[in-house]
């Protein structure tokens, strides 16, 4: 049989996470082509657990395999995954209050200015962190931060961008131009993993969407039908529907 078809760019397979005996994903298995690709659940689901095995963040024991582009990533230090060509803007931002948005941009940039993306490059994209640069992350609002914290992974200069709960915290108005920030880049070729919770912006940005319950992908459907199935969107994510909100 021939093997000659590239390998995909994400490969999730039978991955488990235990914090101590317990045990938070079991027999987690999906694959990432190109594009964009949504995981939508609860609280408590293991949505966090996943990014964080992902990107080789402890506490969680991992076992099974995650390749990205055929590398095998556990066992792997985050820093080394990163280097790789995965990006990840955690759930909560995590900036340094007492940095300036130009040094932790700086931070991640200074050894990567031949890469596609620049300190330049990200105030382009966010025309408000320039002019805030000299501010502080405690002193951003939380849609600054979150352009922060979007900025600062993009200077990882990524093929993949994971992101845990982007639109938590944020007024509508900004998660509509985070929405447009995300179709831009992958317009311009970049993947995403996209966690979340808010179906709107899970659906708007990925047509593949993934549901995970108690630690376990449950099903696969697409935006289009995720959007307009109430019971679909009840007996998987226990959520009041999108079509009956006011």
């Amino acid at each position: 049989m021939s093997s000659s078809s590239p390998a995909p760019l994400l490969a999730v397979e039978g991955v488990n996470a235990y914090y101590g005996t317990a045990q938070a994903l079991e027999g987690v298995s999906f694959e990432i082509a190109a594009g964009s690709t949504s995981i939508v659940g609860r609280n408590g689901m293991g949505k966090t657990t996943l990014c964080n095995a992902i990107v080789g963040i402890p506490p969680a024991r991992v076992t099974g395999s995650i390749r990205y582009l055929g590398n095998e990533l556990v066992g792997r230090p985050s820093y080394q995954i990163a280097k790789l060509g995965i990006g990840y803007v955690p759930q909560g931002r995590r900036l340094f209050p007492s940095l300036s948005v130009d040094e932790h941009l700086r931070m991640i940039a200074g050894r990567r200015s031949e890469k596609r993306w620049t300190i330049d490059g990200v105030y382009d994209l966010f025309p408000r962190l320039r002019e805030r640069k000299r501010n502080g992350g405690a002193q951003l609002s939380g849609g600054e931060q979150q352009m922060l914290a979007i900025g600062r992974a993009l200077l990882t200069n990524p093929t993949l961008l994971v992101m845990d709960e982007p639109s938590e915290g944020l007024a509508p108005a900004i998660i509509e131009h985070l929405i447009e920030t995300f179709l831009t880049l992958e317009r311009e070729g970049l993947a995403i993993l996209l966690i979340e919770q808010n179906l709107g912006m899970a659906t708007a940005i990925a047509e593949r969407q993934l549901m995970m319950v108690a630690g376990s992908i449950a099903a696969e459907t697409t935006a289009a039908k995720l959007s307009t199935d109430m019971e679909l969107q009840r007996r998987y994510l226990g959520v009041e529907p999108l079509a009956e909100r006011a």
